[in-house]
């Protein structure tokens, strides 16, 4: 029986001087390398373990869609913040009014409904998004005065989708 010295330990046992049984040498060797692949697979599967739940778990980061963001943006009553996506031109319609404003009209204009009318709860109730040039978007508007119905329309000039029409409702209960 050889006893391996401390130097020795680095070396694959078929290296080992004075060794007479080959067989057995050969098959340590096959012990040794399968004990440590199985190790390194072991180490493998707690580092990557973990980093493969974390992805599995944490969402897919959602892309903003221009409709979702003009409802969150009239949620919230954030008229200035919802101007910066107006046309140069936009059709309003407020309960019965209507018109064709400039940016800045169409921005005083919206600003005086939602500060009477404060934004309690929008729900989305319709969405069509199904052209990149053209999306429409249908909201219900739960203020404090009542219920509006929102309906707008984006479509894209250079390269940005800007609001083109923006309706204002009372809703009709059904």
């Amino acid at each position: 029986m050889v006893k391996l010295k401390l130097n020795q330990l680095y070396y694959p046992l078929s290296f080992i001087p004075n060794q007479h049984n080959t067989t057995q040498s050969i098959f340590n060797q096959f012990d040794v390398t399968v004990i440590c692949f199985c190790r390194l697979i072991f180490i493998m599967k707690l580092l990557y373990l973990p980093m493969l739940i974390v992805l599995y778990l944490v969402p897919a980061v959602p892309v903003a869609d221009p409709i979702d963001k003009i409802a969150e943006l009239i949620r919230q009553g954030n008229i200035h913040e919802l101007s910066q996506s107006f046309a140069p031109n936009v059709e309003v319609t407020i309960l019965d009014q209507e018109d064709v404003y400039s940016k800045v009209q169409a921005e005083l204009i919206l600003d005086k409904f939602f500060s009477q009318n404060k934004p309690r709860s929008v729900k989305m109730l319709h969405k069509v998004n199904s052209n990149p040039n053209y999306r429409f978007g249908v909201l219900i508007l739960n203020s404090d005065k009542g219920t509006y119905r929102i309906a707008y329309t984006l479509k894209e000039a250079d390269k940005n989708l800007m609001l083109i029409e923006l309706r204002i409702e009372t809703e009709k209960v059904k």
